[in-house]
């Protein structure tokens, strides 16, 4: 679990690959956010980096490149990869960050230890990192960031729509890697009704999904 964010004054270098950076102090991640964000939005670069050096932790974000890195210190430095399909999810990464660091990143999205894999096609993508998950634990914990980010319960309180009003281009990995966990939880998908979303997976609801969901909501 991640540990919470401790009160400022906290400091953190901002920096972009045009040679500009800027040292901030806050008290707090809401603080932080504000100044990164007119940091992020006065100037065009392929990459910006948000550093805290205290504890050896960074989050990289390049949109010129469609990627987020983030990377830690602790003795031997880690770094993972995730692709990012929507412009509008490098700031909340940001925030993310502010908040707990690197952990505070855990559930955002499919991250890989290899930046090749994020090249890979989306369904492969997807299978390698259902593949990946191996207790019942956390593949009912991925389900449930997967439904968090773009899901609903359905009106008869039957069902989990997932990829709500998506069309069948969007999501294509983070779909690929549910259909994967659908089957090694033994959830029972079921048809989408008439009229949905080509991208919609529908599933029956099951004490497990309601509990982890109940979390997200």
């Amino acid at each position: 679990m991640a540990r919470p964010y401790h009160p400022g004054p906290k400091q953190f270098v901002f920096a972009a690959d045009d040679g500009n950076y800027q040292r901030v102090s806050v008290g707090d991640p809401q603080e932080a956010y504000v100044a990164f964000s007119a940091f992020f939005r006065d100037r065009d670069s392929d990459t910006y980096t948000i550093s805290d050096e205290p504890s050896g932790q960074s989050l990289v974000l390049m949109p010129g490149q469609g990627v987020i890195s983030r990377i830690k210190d602790a003795g031997r430095t880690r770094s993972e990869y995730l692709q990012v399909d929507r412009g509008n999810r490098y700031l909340p990464s940001a925030m993310l960050f502010f908040e707990n660091g690197y952990a505070g990143l855990d559930r955002f999205g499919q991250w890989f230890s290899d930046r090749a894999d994020l090249y890979a096609s989306p369904e492969t993508r997807g299978a390698a990192r259902a593949a990946a998950i191996t207790t019942e634990v956390a593949a009912i914990q991925e389900v449930g960031r997967i439904w968090a980010d773009s899901g609903c319960v359905d009106p008869s309180d039957q069902y989990y729509v997932f990829f709500d009003s998506h069309g069948v281009d969007d999501d294509r990995a983070e779909r690929a890697e549910l259909l994967e966990l659908i089957g090694f939880l033994g959830l029972e998908r079921v048809d989408a009704p008439a009229g949905a979303a080509g991208g919609e997976v529908w599933v029956r609801t099951d004490p497990r999904l309601d509990v982890e969901c109940a979390r997200w909501s």
